[in-house]
């Protein structure tokens, strides 16, 4: 029996409570079986974007934290990175030509009168994120600053007075911050989740992290590169996946050991497949534009594309649960990066997906949470929020309970990105 229970079904209940508008939808049926997901993964070049963006965030904001006592004004979510060149031969390589990482975004430059040395806090961040992650490219980057301390739309001067708003990356102190008094959406934008996943789902996130990530098989072959991409079909019986996994040139010394290579990477993903989806049919076509006859293959110095042409931007990869899923509700905000204070295409995201795994949860079914803002209004207080539950048993109470809870936790959620508690993506 679900958690929710009540003696009649209501299909679809309206509310309002200050500034947002509530609806709750039932029996809104089950998602069809047919599955199109994708996943990148640690060394994709959008990935790589995605994760800097963020940690740039997060470093900015602690050090903000820990000189003035607040987060100030910043969003790194424009940040891009431009491939370099490389040369790759079997048992060696080298980069020819640097990664450009073009470094978008603003920031408040100091507070108070006291500098903030933002371009020295990104540089060091960018190269600490190299080389923890592509080691091999930490010596070939070429950073690119851009980031200003410029106001948002909207200061119109009417005599000799400074507009507030002009302030907000000019802070005389932390007063100056508006949220410091109440919490306003930056943006008029939406945060969407879903849960729960389904097993095909589960399986690709698995099987991604297992080939780009820290895991038994990556520790006992040195040549797996990190720029894993899959992209994967599932109808409820039976699933095709494209799995694309580079390896790295130093070590693989011969075509013929990069094709004994590759069948070890094909026996571990049916392996897993196994143990992860037993019983369906998984068939898999691993690094599908190689042609080794011609010595055309994903053979790569660094084990990442960025090496040598290819780009990565924020927003063009993973969502915030981690996976690509066109026929889930989802939305095109690139939420790393973003301000973890009052940027609703950050914190909105991840407020949606745990409210609809809470519910989820309660309810044993499908359930399905959109979240939209109007820029300006309370952060607490969305626009519209849209509930979809698969149960038909629903007490609405409990419900918009559950609601209130989740747009409570936002102070609380930005410590938690703040101190590095979250991987977004």
């Amino acid at each position: 029996m679900p958690a929710y229970g009540m003696e009649f079904a209501m299909p679809r209940t309206s509310t309002s409570s200050g500034n947002s508008h509530l609806v709750i939808e039932t029996g809104t049926g089950r998602p069809d079986a047919t599955t199109i997901v994708e996943r990148k993964g640690l060394g994709h070049p959008d990935t790589l974007a995605d994760h800097l963006a963020e940690r740039l965030s997060r470093a900015y904001s602690r050090y903000t934290v820990r000189h003035f006592g607040a987060v100030l004004h910043h969003n790194f979510d424009k940040l891009a990175l431009l491939g370099g060149a490389s040369e790759v031969r079997y048992g060696g390589g080298a980069m020819t030509a640097p990664v450009r990482v073009l470094v978008n975004g603003r920031a408040a430059s100091g507070c108070g009168g006291e500098r903030i040395p933002v371009t020295e806090i990104v540089e060091a961040e960018v190269r600490a994120f190299f080389a923890e992650r592509l080691p091999e490219i930490n010596d070939h980057l070429d950073i690119v600053f851009n980031i200003t301390s410029n106001s948002s739309p909207g200061a119109v001067l009417t005599g000799d007075g400074v507009p507030d708003r002009t302030r907000w990356f000019n802070p005389r102190s932390i007063e100056d911050l508006r949220e410091r008094r109440i919490r306003l959406s930056n943006d008029t934008s939406l945060g969407t989740g879903w849960a729960p996943e389904n097993p095909f789902e589960s399986f690709v996130r698995e099987l991604v992290d297992h080939f780009s990530g820290d895991s038994d098989f990556t520790r006992a072959h040195c040549w797996c590169g990190s720029d894993v991409k899959l992209m994967g079909y599932w109808d409820g019986e039976q699933a095709d996946v494209v799995l694309c996994v580079p390896q790295k040139s130093r070590y693989v010394a011969s075509r013929a050991e990069y094709v004994r290579n590759t069948e070890s990477v094909l026996a571990e993903c049916h392996r897993m497949a196994v143990l992860r989806l037993p019983g369906a049919k998984v068939s898999f076509r691993l690094n599908a534009r190689d042609v080794p006859e011609k010595d055309e293959l994903y053979l790569t110095y660094t084990g990442s594309s960025i090496e040598s042409g290819d780009e990565g931007v924020v927003g063009r990869g993973n969502r915030v649960n981690g996976l690509i899923t066109p026929l889930r509700p989802m939305n095109l905000e690139g939420a790393n990066g973003k301000n973890p204070v009052y940027h609703v295409g950050k914190l909105y995201n991840i407020a949606a997906q745990r409210l609809a795994a809470r519910l989820h949860e309660e309810t044993g079914e499908h359930a399905e949470v959109h979240l939209v803002s109007t820029t300006g209004q309370r952060l607490d207080q969305p626009w519209r929020i849209l509930v979809r539950l698969a149960s038909e048993d629903v007490e609405v109470d409990k419900v918009q309970a559950l609601v209130t809870e989740t747009l409570d936790t936002f102070p609380a959620l930005t410590d938690e990105l703040v101190s590095d508690g979250m991987v977004l993506s």
